[in-house]
């Protein structure tokens, strides 16, 4: 018999352990982004992970910090693989090697390495991609279901890697729905029409939106909600900034939808288009760069799902996840400082005036 000496506490999750569980966790709604939108998904991944190992470990040496300790933690795999999966699939290989470079470079080890960043540097990267680049990250293609010219794995390497197929015919073609109008995602769809005079009651009989929100969307929001629950049920991740990123959409949509139903989405609609389910569980998380007080988690996920909603509808950017994240990182230390719990015992200093009168 071996005797165990005290104290008989349970050993703590090692940060690699937790960034495994986050990869995951992320694999229902991996499976659904490849089934709807192609290998290029695969590829986006590959070339993410690639990308963040090679740059971790030149900036390690460069900062002569220790190369394999710091690489195998899975922190800068875990924002490859987040920013990987907010990418479109046929993105050109270059803009996937620029947006993580230069998230783990500025976003992470600007600021000191893991722990020390005030940003979500996964959406950093994305926001770098997107302010540069807006029209090739926010062309996606169609859904499976509704594609024209459907993308094998060799087209899919093909294009993003020489912009047209293995038979040299340019990514046009591909990005053209079955009744031969150019696809784009449910939210990006909507605002275009709406900005063309058109209802929400005319809109959502296109093909594109179906379901909950959109055509392969929904889907796709639902296997992040399921990879969602499972970390928050293995306490990988708390419950409050989920919820409040959920509850903080519910309510700014409904207001607006109240309002005029004709020209705002419902908010079930808003829960299940675009990177919400990502964003909610996986992105606003991050638990160097959120809030870590109870009362600052409700905060900062209801900033995060109240702006999402103001942006998607009243800003030039059809999603908002990424905007919202960052704006909210810079409310943390601020949150923090004024919703510390009051420690046990502690103790509320009196004025002087108090002490004068006794």
């Amino acid at each position: 018999m071996s005797l165990i000496s005290s104290p008989f506490a349970k050993k703590p999750t090692s940060v690699t352990e937790l960034m495994l569980w986050v990869i995951f966790a992320t694999l229902p709604g991996l499976f659904a982004l490849v089934y709807f939108f192609g290998f290029g998904v695969i590829i986006n991944l590959i070339l993410a992970c690639a990308t963040a190992l090679v740059t971790e470990a030149l900036i390690l040496k460069v900062r002569q910090r220790p190369v394999l300790p710091i690489l195998f933690d899975g922190s800068a795999l875990v924002t490859a693989w987040l920013l990987a999966l907010a990418l479109p699939p046929l993105l050109p290989w270059w803009m996937t090697v620029i947006g993580v470079a230069f998230a783990i470079v500025f976003a992470k080890h600007v600021y000191g390495g893991l722990g020390n960043n005030l940003f979500n540097p996964a959406m950093v990267g994305y926001v770098l991609l997107l302010i540069s680049f807006p029209l090739e990250m926010t062309s996606w293609l169609p859904p499976a279901e509704l594609a024209q010219n459907p993308v094998n794995f060799l087209d899919a390497v093909a294009y993003i890697f020489t912009g047209t197929s293995m038979a040299g015919e340019p990514m046009t073609a591909t990005r053209l729905g079955v009744d031969g109008f150019t696809m784009a995602t449910p939210l990006d769809h909507v605002k275009t029409e709406l900005a063309q005079g058109y209802r929400l009651a005319e809109i959502e009989k296109d093909a594109v939106i179906s379901g909950l929100s959109g055509s392969g969307w929904q889907w796709v929001n639902i296997g992040f909600l399921a990879g969602g629950l499972f970390l928050m049920f293995r306490k990988v991740i708390g419950w409050q900034i989920p919820a409040g990123v959920l509850l903080g959409m519910i309510i700014m949509s409904f207001v607006l939808f109240a309002g005029n139903s004709d020209h705002y989405l419902s908010p079930s609609f808003h829960l299940f288009a675009g990177a919400t389910m990502l964003g909610a569980f996986f992105i606003a998380t991050d638990p160097v760069t959120a809030s870590t007080t109870p009362k600052g988690r409700w905060i900062f996920g209801l900033g995060i799902g109240v702006i999402t909603v103001i942006i998607r509808t009243f800003g030039g950017y059809p999603d908002a996840i990424a905007f919202a994240v960052l704006l909210m990182n810079m409310t943390v230390p601020m949150l923090d400082y004024y919703t510390k719990p009051k420690v046990y015992g502690h103790k509320v200093k009196r004025q002087q005036g108090d002490t004068d009168a006794h």
